[in-house]
């Protein structure tokens, strides 16, 4: 199935299978962006991103939220 297949598939759900088909999408999303952000962090891509931002703290640059 290509994307254009989807996509029609997707409009075609009647609206209470479209509601159960966006939640599930969203769940697998938010676990596929947690698995990329662990794995940014298990590898050191955040390292230096993290140590701008303990500066910026330490500095007194950051605005409480």
């Amino acid at each position: 199935m290509n994307i254009e297949e989807l996509e029609a598939a997707v409009a075609r759900l009647p609206p209470s299978d479209l509601a159960r088909f966006s939640q599930w999408f969203e769940e697998f999303m938010a676990e596929h962006w947690d698995s990329k952000i662990e794995s940014d962090i298990l590898s050191g891509r955040l390292d230096a991103a993290g140590k701008r931002a303990d500066e910026a703290f330490s500095a007194g640059r950051c605005t409480p939220l």
